[in-house]
């Protein structure tokens, strides 16, 4: 059966991973999150008690950094759990520096590549229909409102029991916004051949039948 890979980009908070857990699920495809890496290599940063903003001194750690996805969800830096901490506001908020530097992201995408070869993927990110997968048989990107993100981050987040604000949430997202579309390298934005979905009055079994409807559609049409 021949390999597919399928595309889901988008802003912070979109429900990006959300959806493609459930989807890969449904349709038995790997899914790799690619932010929880990022936010594994920011984890890093900050637990050496380097500055995130210090491109120079982040990128130098490249050499010491393992990340590996485990079933279930687990992600691993350097041999311990960090599953839980990469979720903790410090993180949300350093995470698109780290996700900025060239160097950085090159060394990732090829991780994210390599998880890619052997399995048929649902990879979401911010560039994996422009970057990282440019040859993905299906692109999303999956976009909603500045307001809707920031309260279904601020509710995820209370549900986990990280302590937040929504106002503190609002202006990550913001943030979070204008670093990851300013980038020099590999900026956020949707591929020429990807399908938007506003997911802002949407649920969230309404934007799985939405992508599984995309994906089964494209692969007929190229069968």
């Amino acid at each position: 059966m021949k390999k597919v890979a399928v595309a889901i980009d988008g802003p912070a908070a979109a429900g990006k991973s959300t959806v493609a857990k459930i989807v890969a699920e449904r349709k038995g495809y790997t899914y790799i999150d690619t932010g929880a890496m990022y936010r594994a290599f920011t984890w890093y940063c900050l637990k050496k008690g380097v500055d995130c903003q210090d491109e120079k001194a982040c990128c130098a750690l490249i050499p010491e950094v393992q990340i590996e996805l485990k079933p279930n969800h687990i992600v691993i830096c350097n041999g311990e759990d960090v599953s839980s901490a990469i979720r903790q506001t410090n993180v949300s908020g350093n995470v698109s520096y780290i996700a900025s530097y060239k160097d950085i992201r090159l060394a990732l995408v090829v991780l994210q590549r390599k998880m890619a070869e052997h399995d048929s993927v649902i990879m979401d990110g911010r560039d994996i229909g422009t970057y990282v997968l440019p040859n993905a048989d299906v692109k999303i990107f999956q976009i909603a409102s500045v307001q809707t993100r920031a309260i279904r981050r601020y509710e995820e987040n209370i549900s986990k029991g990280i302590a937040c604000t929504y106002e503190e949430i609002e202006e990550d997202v913001k943030k979070r916004d204008y670093i990851d579309s300013h980038r020099s390298f590999a900026p956020l934005k949707p591929a020429e051949d990807s399908i938007e979905i506003d997911t802002s009055n949407m649920s969230i079994e309404e934007v799985v039948t939405a992508i599984i409807e995309i994906i089964d559609k494209k692969l007929a049409e190229k069968n």
